[in-house]
């Protein structure tokens, strides 16, 4: 890329890939989406598709050190040593490229970007190699910048209070400190937003319930497996008093049945009706073996 125009795919997120993201460090979409709307209003890109984006003139200031380079930022108003409350245009593109006339590396270093806002000089903690990486990255694709901030709320040991939802410790960790709790309530505030809207679910492959709306694959069709062999007629054995229920269990059964209404949604006198047949059946194998027997 010769020329920086900024405007690259610009893939928006989808609703997925909040809840998705942030389950690999335990997290909830809500934490996240909370983080994402204090920073840019829950949008990672501009109008015009670029990375929404805010040039910070006096860590330019900062970051250039001594000599002429700052010198003629602070001389085009492009730095200047303390924060200025306010002082920041609709539109900080037109500034940032002044910026990278001076020092292009610098620049992209003293803006914040994307849909969490992290600071060019935090390249490293989000997890690429220079500035102008991670600007690229983020000008391709949404989910690119939640991954970032992963990796940077990771390395910066902020994923437990993000759990935790220590907001004051994650105002200090994630923007420096200096709001005297402001940003904190911020993030409570629109994390209890979030806590209120349905949260996306995940489909079963990301380890979440898959809703009715996804379209599920048909099932893997079951091996078929062998028939059994019939087995080998074996001798027939009288069964033992063991096997075989007495008269006693049955006449109980059979009055257990009748003192209901019903059984099982049967009325009481066909239950008794069933048990009583199912005694004289009994009584009649009973005699019908053991005549055989004593023949």
């Amino acid at each position: 890329m010769t020329a920086w125009t900024f405007v690259g795919a610009a893939k928006r997120l989808e609703a997925v890939d909040f809840p998705r993201i942030a389950k690999t460090i335990g997290c909830g979409e809500d934490e996240l989406r909370a983080l994402a709307e204090v920073e840019a209003a829950g949008s990672g890109f501009d109008s015009k598709g670029r990375p929404k984006m805010l040039f910070e003139p006096h860590i330019f200031y900062r970051l250039l050190g001594k000599g002429a380079a700052r010198d003629k930022a602070v001389e085009q108003g492009l730095a200047y040593a303390k924060w200025r409350s306010g002082d920041y245009p609709s539109d900080s593109y037109p500034r940032l490229q002044k910026a990278m006339k001076i020092n292009a590396t610098i620049a992209l270093m003293s803006a914040s970007w994307g849909l969490f806002q992290i600071m060019g000089f935090n390249h490293g903690a989000a997890g690429y190699a220079s500035p102008e990486e991670m600007v690229r990255d983020f000008m391709a694709d949404e989910d690119n910048h939640v991954e970032a901030v992963i990796r940077f709320l990771v390395n910066k040991k902020l994923d437990d209070d993000l759990r935790a939802h220590r907001w004051r410790a994650v105002e200090n960790g994630y923007n420096g400190g200096g709001f005297n709790g402001l940003y904190a309530r911020k993030l409570e505030k629109a994390y209890a937003k979030w806590q209120k809207i349905k949260d996306t679910p995940l489909p079963v492959e990301n380890g979440g319930s898959n809703p009715s709306n996804l379209t599920q694959e048909a099932p893997s069709p079951v091996e078929a497996t062998e028939t059994p062999s019939k087995p080998k007629s074996q001798p027939a054995v009288p069964p033992s008093n063991a096997d075989m229920p007495s008269a006693g269990q049955v006449a109980t059964t059979t009055a257990v049945l009748a003192a209901g209404s019903t059984f099982m949604g049967v009325p009481w006198w066909v239950a008794a009706t069933v048990a009583g047949a199912i005694f004289l059946v009994i009584v009649a194998v009973i005699i019908a073996k053991k005549r055989k027997s004593d023949a």
